[in-house]
């Protein structure tokens, strides 16, 4: 885990925006997705669980950015690696759940039950604990953990071209949903690659040098956030409605001033 006296001023700053920021979205976020529990909606129970390792993650990194020191500092930082494990398995659980609805939805649709989801999201967390904390009591170092975390990075390639290679014959699932599934599995992917993917190639090259892939991994709550916001019903299709209405209003502009300047051409003429 990061050292928060290796941050400089800019980074220590930005951790705390960071914190402040995704302290009370993913608050609300998680008693949205509570309120479908209450009323008997489908729940995304792995997203759930994800912003709950977030939010353990911002708890964290509040206290380690005081400086703890002793003991303090040492059960802080494990309990946000443990957090930081969780949420890379939840990452993995929501991609292999969207491959598996584009790629067999009806096996999928058909087995797809909140006391399998219940079990899965258990065995995540027993196994960020036991991995946690196996690897820091025997190696003491990040490196082992850093060598687990690279494991999931095939998972979700394979997840993105799995479905890519579903779509066109996923024909029970609607174009919207579609669309959903695309775009989180990218987010997912993309959060990994730029969050994820610098620590661990830094801690496994042991450049110490470098704070800023360190750092990265305090922004990984915000990144979970925007696929969140993704991946709620009707988001992207507001978020392309409202491209495609700039691009035709950027059009009509354009046409507007083609059809003026022809006008003033003919008119001189």
């Amino acid at each position: 885990n990061i050292d928060p006296s290796l941050l400089n001023t800019e980074e220590y700053i930005a951790c705390w925006i960071v914190i402040v920021i995704g302290l009370p979205l993913i608050i609300l976020a998680i008693y949205y997705l509570y309120s479908l529990v209450r009323h008997n909606h489908i729940a995304p129970i792995y997203v759930i669980n994800l912003l709950i390792s977030d939010l353990i993650q911002l708890c964290c990194m509040a206290t380690l950015l005081g400086k703890p020191k002793g003991v303090l500092f040492l059960i802080n930082a494990l309990i946000h690696s443990i957090g930081v494990m969780a949420s890379v398995g939840f990452m993995v659980c929501i991609s292999l759940e969207r491959y598996l609805l584009i790629a067999w939805p009806l096996w999928y649709r058909s087995r797809r039950t909140m006391k399998v989801s219940v079990v899965v999201c258990v065995v995540v967390w027993v196994l960020a604990l036991v991995v946690t904390c196996s690897v820091l009591f025997i190696a003491s170092e990040d490196t082992p953990i850093a060598v687990i975390l690279l494991l999931p990075f095939p998972v979700l390639i394979f997840s993105v071209v799995g479905i890519f290679k579903g779509l066109s014959a996923a024909i029970s699932v609607s174009s919207e949903e579609k669309r959903r599934i695309v775009g989180a599995t990218i987010l997912v992917l993309l959060n990994y690659t730029l969050l994820f993917l610098p620590f661990i190639i830094v801690t496994i090259t042991q450049d110490h040098t470098m704070t800023i892939p360190y750092a990265l991994i305090y922004f990984n709550p915000l990144g979970d956030l925007v696929l969140y916001v993704f991946m709620r019903k009707g988001a992207i299709d507001k978020i392309l409605a409202s491209v495609c209405c700039c691009r035709m209003e950027t059009q009509q502009q354009q046409t507007i001033a083609v059809n003026d300047d022809s006008t003033k051409t003919v008119s001189s003429v």
